[in-house]
């Protein structure tokens, strides 16, 4: 990419702007969701206890599947983190919590069900992430920045076989991702590309997204990663997860279809 399409690309990605108009604009509500950013520069001011104990109750009473809260959420302080994992929270955040999706609770509730792992699986799944995303919430009301992780720190789902030992996960237990809260320091970034509106609201049909549209985004994208990482390219970290994705698929398949103990 040259210099002339990279600053362009940049520009396009400064822009851009949520796209809400009339008295949703004013919103407040509506207005901490359409801001978030994932934030990787956390100062090192302390999160109270009350704003941080408001966050861990909204990720508890989040929706979930006939409200069988299949989530557990392994809270930390700094120096818990590193008590554990002998490292710092990644991004030097003041909290981090480890949300797992939990079918090992309910197995003795629900003891007459018929064996369903993979719906077991992903009902877990879409309950955590709405709890994640509730907590993600709760903390930009109050004003907390926070970023959700997948892989960095071997604090994911990338890292099931790791976590698992670690945090010593029962059978129906498996980790999702780590939320870093904390303070962000330096601003927030701007928002990252996003698809047009037409190519993911559909009526009647789902319809293919253009080349034309993927091949922006893409560009867009690498433009933003060489901006915020220098020395890195967006194209190598698609390489690397592709290479963690092969490692997860086996353990989470593992993970999954395990026999109930």
């Amino acid at each position: 990419m040259g210099p002339i399409a990279f600053f362009k690309h940049l520009k396009n990605i400064i822009k851009s702007r949520p796209q809400v108009s009339g008295a949703a604009s004013d919103n407040p509500l509506l207005k901490i969701i359409l801001n978030r950013r994932s934030i990787r520069n956390f100062s090192k001011k302390e999160i109270p206890a009350d704003v941080f104990d408001a966050i861990l109750e909204a990720g508890r009473l989040a929706p979930a599947t006939v409200n069988l809260q299949t989530w557990s959420f392994f809270v930390f302080t700094p120096s818990e983190w590193k008590e554990t994992f002998e490292k710092p929270i990644p991004f030097q955040g003041s909290r981090a919590v480890i949300v797992c999706g939990d079918a090992h609770r309910n197995r003795f509730l629900l003891a007459d069900f018929p064996d369903s792992p993979l719906v077991e699986y992903t009902a877990a799944v879409m309950n955590s992430s709405l709890a994640a995303m509730n907590m993600n919430i709760a903390a930009e009301a109050q004003g907390v920045s926070s970023l959700m992780l997948s892989e960095t720190g071997q604090s994911g789902f990338f890292a099931a076989d790791h976590l698992i030992q670690k945090l010593l996960l029962p059978s129906g237990v498996f980790p999702l991702m780590t939320i870093i809260f904390g303070y962000a320091q330096g601003g927030y970034p701007p928002m990252p590309p996003k698809f047009p509106r037409k190519n993911l609201f559909f009526k009647n049909r789902y319809q293919e997204t253009p080349d034309e549209t993927l091949k922006e985004w893409y560009d867009q994208m690498s433009a933003g990663y060489k901006a915020t990482f220098p020395f890195k390219t967006f194209k190598g970290q698609l390489k690397s997860y592709r290479q963690n994705i092969e490692s997860a698929e086996k353990s989470l398949h593992r993970i999954i279809f395990t026999k109930k103990t």
